[in-house]
Protein backbone atom coordinates (compact mmCIF):
# COMPACT_ATOMS: atom_id res chain seq x y z
CA UNK A 1 0.00 0.00 0.00
CA UNK A 2 2.91 2.40 1.19
CA UNK A 3 4.03 2.69 -3.15
CA UNK A 4 0.36 3.50 -4.11
CA UNK A 5 -0.62 6.13 -1.46
CA UNK A 6 2.54 8.07 -2.81
CA UNK A 7 0.39 8.69 -5.77
CA UNK A 8 -2.48 10.59 -3.29
CA UNK A 9 -0.74 11.70 -0.31
CA UNK A 10 1.11 15.31 -0.51
CA UNK A 11 3.86 16.41 0.97
CA UNK A 12 2.92 15.65 5.17
CA UNK A 13 1.40 19.08 6.71
CA UNK A 14 0.66 19.41 9.70
CA UNK A 15 -3.34 18.22 10.71
CA UNK A 16 -5.40 20.91 11.02
CA UNK A 17 -8.03 21.18 13.51
CA UNK A 18 -10.92 23.85 13.83
CA UNK A 19 -13.95 23.43 16.64
CA UNK A 20 -17.75 24.61 15.66
CA UNK A 21 -19.29 24.93 19.41
CA UNK A 22 -18.23 23.96 22.28
CA UNK A 23 -17.29 20.10 23.41
CA UNK A 24 -19.05 18.55 26.91
CA UNK A 25 -16.67 17.85 29.47
CA UNK A 26 -19.01 15.16 30.94
CA UNK A 27 -19.52 12.02 28.73
CA UNK A 28 -21.89 8.97 29.75
CA UNK A 29 -19.99 5.97 29.49
CA UNK A 30 -22.64 4.33 27.42
CA UNK A 31 -25.01 5.77 25.05
CA UNK A 32 -28.09 4.24 23.20
CA UNK A 33 -26.53 3.56 19.76
CA UNK A 34 -24.74 2.43 17.84
CA UNK A 35 -25.91 4.27 14.62
CA UNK A 36 -24.49 4.74 11.15
CA UNK A 37 -25.45 7.03 8.28
CA UNK A 38 -23.44 5.85 4.65
CA UNK A 39 -24.09 8.52 1.84
CA UNK A 40 -23.95 8.51 -1.60
CA UNK A 41 -21.79 11.69 -1.37
CA UNK A 42 -19.87 13.27 0.85
CA UNK A 43 -21.95 16.03 2.54
CA UNK A 44 -24.29 15.46 5.30
CA UNK A 45 -27.53 14.34 4.78
CA UNK A 46 -29.82 16.12 7.34
CA UNK A 47 -32.75 13.31 7.93
CA UNK A 48 -30.39 10.58 8.04
CA UNK A 49 -27.83 12.64 10.60
CA UNK A 50 -30.84 13.60 13.20
CA UNK A 51 -32.36 10.10 13.15
CA UNK A 52 -28.80 8.92 14.51
CA UNK A 53 -28.58 12.31 16.69
CA UNK A 54 -31.62 11.46 18.30
CA UNK A 55 -31.04 7.63 18.67
CA UNK A 56 -27.66 7.90 19.72
CA UNK A 57 -28.48 10.46 22.63
CA UNK A 58 -32.25 8.60 23.32
CA UNK A 59 -33.68 11.72 23.56
CA UNK A 60 -31.95 13.22 26.54
CA UNK A 61 -28.13 15.36 26.32
CA UNK A 62 -26.56 16.21 23.60
CA UNK A 63 -23.24 14.69 21.40
CA UNK A 64 -20.08 16.05 19.72
CA UNK A 65 -19.23 15.50 16.57
CA UNK A 66 -15.63 14.64 14.87
CA UNK A 67 -15.26 15.41 11.01
CA UNK A 68 -12.23 13.77 9.49
CA UNK A 69 -11.21 14.48 6.28
CA UNK A 70 -7.83 13.36 3.90
CA UNK A 71 -7.65 16.91 2.80
CA UNK A 72 -9.51 20.99 3.04
CA UNK A 73 -12.03 21.90 0.57
CA UNK A 74 -10.83 23.96 -2.20
CA UNK A 75 -13.51 26.23 -1.99
CA UNK A 76 -16.21 27.91 0.29
CA UNK A 77 -15.92 26.78 4.35
CA UNK A 78 -13.25 25.12 5.46
CA UNK A 79 -16.21 23.15 7.84
CA UNK A 80 -18.92 22.67 5.61
CA UNK A 81 -19.86 18.99 7.29
CA UNK A 82 -19.54 21.08 11.07
CA UNK A 83 -21.91 23.67 9.24
CA UNK A 84 -24.24 21.48 8.43
CA UNK A 85 -24.32 19.53 11.86
CA UNK A 86 -24.53 22.58 13.68
CA UNK A 87 -27.46 23.62 12.16
CA UNK A 88 -29.36 20.27 13.74
CA UNK A 89 -30.72 19.56 17.28
CA UNK A 90 -28.93 17.70 19.71
CA UNK A 91 -25.27 18.83 19.35
CA UNK A 92 -23.04 20.31 21.32
CA UNK A 93 -19.81 20.85 19.02
CA UNK A 94 -18.79 19.70 16.05
CA UNK A 95 -14.71 19.33 14.93
CA UNK A 96 -13.25 18.92 11.76
CA UNK A 97 -9.95 17.45 11.50
CA UNK A 98 -7.89 17.38 8.46
CA UNK A 99 -5.20 15.01 8.49
CA UNK A 100 -3.14 15.12 5.78
CA UNK A 101 -0.73 11.98 5.81
CA UNK A 102 -1.02 8.32 7.22
CA UNK A 103 0.82 8.87 10.71
CA UNK A 104 -1.39 11.64 11.57
CA UNK A 105 -3.68 8.67 12.59
CA UNK A 106 -1.06 8.62 15.56
CA UNK A 107 -1.56 12.05 16.68
CA UNK A 108 -2.85 12.41 20.69
CA UNK A 109 -5.19 15.34 20.23
CA UNK A 110 -6.67 14.09 16.96
CA UNK A 111 -7.20 10.71 19.07
CA UNK A 112 -8.49 12.80 22.39
CA UNK A 113 -11.28 14.52 20.57
CA UNK A 114 -12.30 11.05 18.63
CA UNK A 115 -12.31 9.37 21.38
CA UNK A 116 -14.06 11.85 23.54
CA UNK A 117 -17.13 12.21 20.24
CA UNK A 118 -20.46 10.02 20.15
CA UNK A 119 -20.29 10.60 15.93
CA UNK A 120 -17.06 10.58 13.91
CA UNK A 121 -18.15 11.61 10.12
CA UNK A 122 -15.43 10.72 7.67
CA UNK A 123 -15.88 13.32 4.76
CA UNK A 124 -15.62 12.80 1.08
CA UNK A 125 -12.28 12.81 -1.00
CA UNK A 126 -10.04 10.03 -1.37
CA UNK A 127 -10.60 6.76 0.50
CA UNK A 128 -7.10 5.44 -0.19
CA UNK A 129 -5.87 8.11 2.45
CA UNK A 130 -8.86 6.69 5.02
CA UNK A 131 -7.25 3.50 4.30
CA UNK A 132 -3.64 4.40 5.34
CA UNK A 133 -5.06 4.72 9.37
CA UNK A 134 -5.17 1.07 9.58
CA UNK A 135 -3.62 -0.33 12.52
CA UNK A 136 -3.05 3.70 13.61
CA UNK A 137 -4.04 4.58 16.62
CA UNK A 138 -7.07 6.79 15.23
CA UNK A 139 -8.68 3.22 14.16
CA UNK A 140 -9.02 1.82 17.36
CA UNK A 141 -10.70 5.41 18.73
CA UNK A 142 -13.21 5.54 15.98
CA UNK A 143 -14.17 1.93 16.82
CA UNK A 144 -14.05 3.05 20.47
CA UNK A 145 -16.95 5.69 19.93
CA UNK A 146 -19.02 2.80 18.41
CA UNK A 147 -18.31 0.31 21.11
CA UNK A 148 -19.94 2.96 23.50
CA UNK A 149 -22.72 3.45 21.72
CA UNK A 150 -22.15 6.20 19.24
CA UNK A 151 -21.85 5.99 15.46
CA UNK A 152 -20.21 6.30 12.42
CA UNK A 153 -20.53 7.32 8.93
CA UNK A 154 -19.75 8.73 5.83
CA UNK A 155 -20.48 10.24 1.93
CA UNK A 156 -18.57 9.37 -0.57
CA UNK A 157 -15.45 7.98 0.21
CA UNK A 158 -16.49 8.25 3.61
CA UNK A 159 -19.09 5.76 2.78
CA UNK A 160 -16.32 3.36 1.14
CA UNK A 161 -14.68 3.44 4.39
CA UNK A 162 -17.13 2.28 6.81
CA UNK A 163 -17.83 -1.32 4.82
CA UNK A 164 -15.20 -3.95 6.02
CA UNK A 165 -14.16 -4.73 2.27
CA UNK A 166 -13.07 -1.22 1.11
CA UNK A 167 -12.68 -0.84 -2.76
CA UNK A 168 -9.64 1.79 -1.64
CA UNK A 169 -8.78 3.47 -4.84
CA UNK A 170 -5.06 3.16 -4.32
CA UNK A 171 -4.02 2.58 -7.38
CA UNK A 172 -6.51 4.76 -9.00
CA UNK A 173 -10.73 4.52 -9.95
CA UNK A 174 -12.21 2.59 -12.20
CA UNK A 175 -15.77 2.40 -14.10
CA UNK A 176 -18.20 -0.13 -14.34
CA UNK A 177 -16.71 -0.98 -18.01
CA UNK A 178 -12.97 -1.74 -16.96
CA UNK A 179 -13.85 -3.77 -13.98
CA UNK A 180 -16.59 -5.91 -15.84
CA UNK A 181 -13.78 -6.24 -19.27
CA UNK A 182 -10.92 -7.25 -16.40
CA UNK A 183 -12.03 -7.92 -12.32
CA UNK A 184 -8.71 -7.90 -11.75
CA UNK A 185 -7.97 -4.68 -13.32
CA UNK A 186 -4.78 -2.94 -11.61
CA UNK A 187 -7.12 -0.39 -10.30
CA UNK A 188 -9.23 -2.48 -8.32
CA UNK A 189 -7.56 -3.04 -4.80
CA UNK A 190 -8.95 -3.49 -1.86
CA UNK A 191 -8.26 -2.70 2.29
CA UNK A 192 -10.21 -5.49 4.84
CA UNK A 193 -10.20 -6.14 8.38
CA UNK A 194 -10.15 -1.49 9.17
CA UNK A 195 -13.62 -1.29 10.59
CA UNK A 196 -16.17 -4.08 10.97
CA UNK A 197 -19.57 -2.69 12.53
CA UNK A 198 -22.00 -5.37 13.77
CA UNK A 199 -24.17 -6.97 11.33
CA UNK A 200 -22.70 -5.16 8.20
CA UNK A 201 -19.90 -8.28 7.39
CA UNK A 202 -19.08 -8.91 4.20
CA UNK A 203 -20.24 -5.30 2.50
CA UNK A 204 -18.50 -3.45 -0.19
CA UNK A 205 -20.02 -0.17 -0.29
CA UNK A 206 -19.75 2.18 -3.40
CA UNK A 207 -21.39 5.59 -4.05
CA UNK A 208 -22.31 8.14 -6.58
CA UNK A 209 -24.31 4.77 -7.76
CA UNK A 210 -26.80 5.26 -10.40
CA UNK A 211 -25.52 8.83 -11.70
CA UNK A 212 -21.98 7.26 -12.40
CA UNK A 213 -22.97 4.00 -13.66
CA UNK A 214 -21.75 1.95 -10.53
CA UNK A 215 -23.50 -1.03 -10.79
CA UNK A 216 -20.80 -2.78 -13.21
CA UNK A 217 -17.61 -2.38 -11.32
CA UNK A 218 -19.40 -3.48 -7.70
CA UNK A 219 -20.80 -6.47 -9.42
CA UNK A 220 -17.05 -7.03 -10.48
CA UNK A 221 -15.98 -6.53 -6.81
CA UNK A 222 -18.62 -9.14 -5.51
CA UNK A 223 -17.02 -11.26 -8.06
CA UNK A 224 -13.50 -11.15 -6.46
CA UNK A 225 -14.68 -10.98 -3.25
CA UNK A 226 -16.29 -14.16 -3.24
CA UNK A 227 -13.78 -15.49 -5.54
CA UNK A 228 -10.60 -14.18 -3.35
CA UNK A 229 -12.32 -15.36 -0.16
CA UNK A 230 -12.95 -11.88 1.46
CA UNK A 231 -16.02 -12.34 2.57
CA UNK A 232 -16.80 -15.11 4.82
CA UNK A 233 -19.29 -17.91 3.89
CA UNK A 234 -18.57 -17.44 0.44
CA UNK A 235 -21.25 -14.72 -0.63
CA UNK A 236 -20.56 -10.83 -0.42
CA UNK A 237 -22.90 -7.99 -0.48
CA UNK A 238 -22.96 -4.64 -2.06
CA UNK A 239 -24.03 -1.73 -0.64
CA UNK A 240 -24.31 1.01 -3.57
CA UNK A 241 -26.03 4.85 -2.40
CA UNK A 242 -26.76 7.26 -5.12
CA UNK A 243 -25.62 10.91 -4.66
CA UNK A 244 -27.55 13.96 -4.79
CA UNK A 245 -28.79 13.08 -0.67
CA UNK A 246 -29.12 9.80 -1.07
CA UNK A 247 -28.20 8.01 2.36
CA UNK A 248 -29.10 4.62 4.34
CA UNK A 249 -29.28 4.97 7.51
CA UNK A 250 -28.54 1.79 10.27
CA UNK A 251 -29.64 1.26 13.62
CA UNK A 252 -28.47 -0.50 16.85
CA UNK A 253 -30.60 -3.62 15.43
CA UNK A 254 -29.25 -3.89 12.19
CA UNK A 255 -32.42 -2.60 10.24
CA UNK A 256 -31.43 -0.10 7.83
CA UNK A 257 -33.47 2.76 6.29
CA UNK A 258 -33.21 4.54 3.04
CA UNK A 259 -33.28 8.50 2.65
CA UNK A 260 -32.95 10.65 0.22
CA UNK A 261 -32.44 8.90 -2.95
CA UNK A 262 -32.68 5.17 -4.11
CA UNK A 263 -30.07 2.19 -2.49
CA UNK A 264 -28.98 -1.19 -3.64
CA UNK A 265 -27.87 -3.65 -1.81
CA UNK A 266 -26.65 -6.68 -4.28
CA UNK A 267 -25.96 -10.10 -3.77
CA UNK A 268 -23.26 -12.40 -4.92
CA UNK A 269 -23.65 -15.93 -3.36
CA UNK A 270 -22.12 -18.28 -5.86
CA UNK A 271 -18.09 -18.71 -7.04
CA UNK A 272 -18.22 -16.80 -10.99
CA UNK A 273 -17.84 -18.63 -13.61
CA UNK A 274 -15.07 -16.91 -14.76
CA UNK A 275 -13.57 -14.50 -12.53
CA UNK A 276 -9.33 -14.45 -13.77
CA UNK A 277 -7.01 -12.01 -14.68
CA UNK A 278 -7.50 -9.66 -18.01
CA UNK A 279 -10.66 -11.90 -19.25
CA UNK A 280 -14.00 -10.47 -18.75
CA UNK A 281 -16.51 -11.43 -16.02
CA UNK A 282 -18.95 -14.17 -16.22
CA UNK A 283 -20.97 -14.03 -13.13
CA UNK A 284 -25.03 -15.79 -12.93
CA UNK A 285 -28.07 -14.32 -11.35
CA UNK A 286 -26.60 -11.26 -8.98
CA UNK A 287 -29.95 -10.79 -6.44
CA UNK A 288 -30.22 -6.73 -6.15
CA UNK A 289 -32.54 -5.10 -3.88
CA UNK A 290 -33.76 -1.53 -4.90
CA UNK A 291 -33.99 0.78 -1.50
CA UNK A 292 -36.44 3.85 -2.28
CA UNK A 293 -36.97 6.40 -0.02
CA UNK A 294 -38.81 4.99 3.09
CA UNK A 295 -38.25 1.40 2.79
CA UNK A 296 -36.27 -0.80 4.92
CA UNK A 297 -33.81 -3.69 4.75
CA UNK A 298 -32.83 -5.74 7.69
CA UNK A 299 -28.99 -6.57 7.69
CA UNK A 300 -29.17 -8.44 10.88
CA UNK A 301 -31.59 -11.11 9.40
CA UNK A 302 -31.07 -10.44 5.92
CA UNK A 303 -33.80 -11.63 3.26
CA UNK A 304 -33.88 -14.24 1.00
CA UNK A 305 -36.53 -12.49 -1.26
CA UNK A 306 -37.62 -9.53 -2.56
CA UNK A 307 -34.61 -9.51 -5.23
CA UNK A 308 -34.62 -8.97 -8.82
CA UNK A 309 -31.55 -11.28 -11.18
CA UNK A 310 -29.33 -9.93 -13.36
CA UNK A 311 -26.24 -11.46 -14.68
CA UNK A 312 -23.06 -10.49 -16.89
CA UNK A 313 -21.68 -12.78 -19.43
CA UNK A 314 -18.02 -12.40 -21.08
CA UNK A 315 -18.16 -8.63 -19.51
CA UNK A 316 -21.30 -7.54 -20.86
CA UNK A 317 -24.23 -7.20 -18.08
CA UNK A 318 -28.14 -7.89 -18.70
CA UNK A 319 -30.02 -3.93 -19.27
CA UNK A 320 -32.10 -2.62 -17.17
CA UNK A 321 -29.41 -3.49 -13.72
CA UNK A 322 -31.36 -0.41 -11.65
CA UNK A 323 -34.86 -1.74 -11.95
CA UNK A 324 -36.58 -4.97 -11.93
CA UNK A 325 -39.79 -7.43 -10.95
CA UNK A 326 -38.74 -8.59 -7.71
CA UNK A 327 -39.23 -12.41 -7.13
CA UNK A 328 -41.62 -12.42 -4.06
CA UNK A 329 -42.71 -16.56 -3.74
CA UNK A 330 -39.34 -17.47 -2.46
CA UNK A 331 -40.31 -19.95 0.53
CA UNK A 332 -38.84 -18.12 3.45
CA UNK A 333 -35.72 -20.53 2.99
CA UNK A 334 -31.73 -19.47 3.16
CA UNK A 335 -29.15 -20.81 1.18
CA UNK A 336 -28.26 -20.65 -2.78
CA UNK A 337 -26.29 -22.34 -5.58
CA UNK A 338 -26.17 -21.64 -9.00
CA UNK A 339 -26.30 -23.59 -12.01
CA UNK A 340 -25.32 -22.50 -15.21
CA UNK A 341 -26.43 -24.42 -18.69
CA UNK A 342 -24.10 -26.68 -20.87
CA UNK A 343 -24.74 -27.41 -24.42
CA UNK A 344 -26.51 -29.66 -25.99
CA UNK A 345 -28.64 -29.46 -23.18
CA UNK A 346 -31.89 -29.43 -25.44
CA UNK A 347 -33.71 -32.67 -24.85
CA UNK A 348 -34.81 -34.67 -21.78
CA UNK A 349 -31.60 -36.82 -22.36
CA UNK A 350 -29.34 -34.20 -22.19
CA UNK A 351 -30.68 -31.99 -19.84
CA UNK A 352 -28.39 -30.16 -17.27
CA UNK A 353 -28.83 -31.82 -13.93
CA UNK A 354 -30.25 -29.14 -10.91
CA UNK A 355 -31.40 -32.10 -8.63
CA UNK A 356 -28.46 -31.41 -6.09
CA UNK A 357 -29.60 -27.26 -6.52
CA UNK A 358 -29.49 -25.90 -2.83
CA UNK A 359 -32.78 -23.54 -2.28
CA UNK A 360 -33.02 -20.79 -3.28
CA UNK A 361 -30.63 -21.67 -6.50
CA UNK A 362 -30.34 -20.15 -9.53
CA UNK A 363 -30.16 -21.70 -13.27
CA UNK A 364 -29.27 -19.43 -15.88
CA UNK A 365 -28.59 -19.93 -19.62
CA UNK A 366 -28.87 -18.32 -23.13
CA UNK A 367 -31.31 -18.68 -26.05
CA UNK A 368 -28.60 -18.62 -28.82
CA UNK A 369 -30.87 -19.13 -31.58
CA UNK A 370 -34.48 -19.43 -32.50
CA UNK A 371 -34.76 -22.77 -31.65
CA UNK A 372 -33.27 -23.22 -28.98
CA UNK A 373 -34.84 -25.08 -26.09
CA UNK A 374 -32.63 -25.23 -22.75
CA UNK A 375 -33.61 -28.45 -20.22
CA UNK A 376 -32.62 -28.49 -15.93
CA UNK A 377 -33.55 -32.18 -14.78
CA UNK A 378 -35.26 -31.28 -10.82
CA UNK A 379 -37.28 -33.04 -8.27
CA UNK A 380 -39.56 -32.64 -5.55
CA UNK A 381 -40.92 -34.62 -2.80
CA UNK A 382 -44.96 -34.97 -2.07
CA UNK A 383 -46.12 -31.97 -0.92
CA UNK A 384 -43.10 -30.05 -1.96
CA UNK A 385 -43.95 -26.53 -4.13
CA UNK A 386 -41.33 -25.58 -6.83
CA UNK A 387 -41.49 -21.32 -7.68
CA UNK A 388 -39.28 -20.80 -10.46
CA UNK A 389 -39.14 -16.68 -11.01
CA UNK A 390 -37.07 -15.98 -14.46
CA UNK A 391 -35.27 -12.61 -15.37
CA UNK A 392 -35.00 -12.78 -19.00
CA UNK A 393 -33.29 -10.32 -20.84
CA UNK A 394 -34.27 -7.35 -23.50
CA UNK A 395 -32.90 -8.92 -26.83
CA UNK A 396 -35.21 -11.71 -26.94
CA UNK A 397 -38.63 -13.43 -25.84
CA UNK A 398 -38.24 -16.82 -24.12
CA UNK A 399 -41.02 -18.89 -22.27
CA UNK A 400 -40.71 -21.31 -19.43
CA UNK A 401 -42.25 -24.31 -19.16
CA UNK A 402 -42.74 -27.17 -16.29
CA UNK A 403 -42.84 -30.82 -17.81
CA UNK A 404 -43.07 -34.24 -15.90
CA UNK A 405 -40.74 -37.25 -16.36
CA UNK A 406 -42.43 -38.04 -19.54
CA UNK A 407 -42.34 -34.31 -21.26
CA UNK A 408 -45.93 -33.70 -20.65
CA UNK A 409 -46.21 -29.51 -19.47
CA UNK A 410 -47.83 -29.20 -16.39
CA UNK A 411 -47.17 -25.36 -16.04
CA UNK A 412 -46.34 -23.02 -17.88
CA UNK A 413 -45.38 -19.44 -18.27
CA UNK A 414 -45.42 -17.45 -21.78
CA UNK A 415 -45.52 -13.29 -21.18
CA UNK A 416 -45.54 -11.95 -24.78
CA UNK A 417 -42.34 -9.25 -25.35
CA UNK A 418 -38.96 -9.35 -25.71
CA UNK A 419 -36.94 -8.92 -21.97
CA UNK A 420 -40.53 -10.12 -20.01
CA UNK A 421 -39.77 -11.84 -16.83
CA UNK A 422 -41.70 -15.13 -16.64
CA UNK A 423 -42.65 -17.36 -13.24
CA UNK A 424 -44.35 -20.26 -12.71
CA UNK A 425 -44.98 -22.75 -9.62
CA UNK A 426 -45.97 -26.14 -9.41
CA UNK A 427 -46.90 -28.44 -6.06
CA UNK A 428 -46.17 -32.29 -6.39
CA UNK A 429 -49.15 -33.72 -4.71
CA UNK A 430 -48.52 -37.35 -5.61
CA UNK A 431 -46.85 -40.02 -2.70
CA UNK A 432 -43.19 -40.06 -2.66
CA UNK A 433 -40.46 -38.08 -5.19
CA UNK A 434 -40.81 -37.43 -8.88
CA UNK A 435 -38.74 -36.17 -11.42
CA UNK A 436 -39.43 -32.90 -13.11
CA UNK A 437 -38.12 -30.75 -16.36
CA UNK A 438 -37.77 -27.10 -16.38
CA UNK A 439 -37.75 -25.78 -19.82
CA UNK A 440 -36.64 -22.11 -21.15
CA UNK A 441 -37.86 -21.88 -24.63
CA UNK A 442 -36.54 -19.48 -27.04
CA UNK A 443 -40.22 -17.69 -28.65
CA UNK A 444 -38.95 -14.62 -30.39
CA UNK A 445 -35.35 -13.31 -31.34
CA UNK A 446 -31.87 -15.29 -29.71
CA UNK A 447 -29.16 -13.54 -28.20
CA UNK A 448 -25.82 -14.02 -25.97
CA UNK A 449 -27.21 -12.67 -22.78
CA UNK A 450 -28.56 -14.86 -20.11
CA UNK A 451 -31.46 -15.32 -19.05
CA UNK A 452 -31.43 -16.30 -14.99
CA UNK A 453 -34.48 -18.28 -13.20
CA UNK A 454 -34.74 -18.70 -9.36
CA UNK A 455 -35.74 -21.73 -7.61
CA UNK A 456 -37.27 -21.87 -4.60
CA UNK A 457 -38.46 -25.51 -2.94
CA UNK A 458 -40.80 -25.01 -0.23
Amino acid sequence: MATALMAHQPAHAAAERIRLGSASDVSRSSWNGPAFTMNGAGGIVAASMTRAIDDIRGGTGSLDVVVLAGSAPTSGSKTPECDAVMGLGGVNSCTTWTLSAANDGNNSQVNTDVRNAEFVYFAGGDQCRYAAWKGTALEASIESVVAKGGGSGGGSAGHHINSPIVYDACNGSVTSAEALANPYDRYISFTTGMLEWADYGAVVNDSHFVTRDRMGRTMAFLARAVKDGLAPGGAAWGVGVEEGGGSLFLDRNGMATQYGKDAYVVLADHQPEQAVDRKPLTYSGFKIWRLTPGTTFDFRNRPTCGYYLRSVNNGVADANLYSGTPVTNCGGQTGGSGLTESEPNDTRDTADDATALASPGTVTGTTKSTTDRDYFKLSLASGQTASVDCAVPSGYDADLYWLDTNGSTLERSVNNGAGADEALAFTRTAAGTGTYYLTMEAYSGSGTAPYSCAVTKS
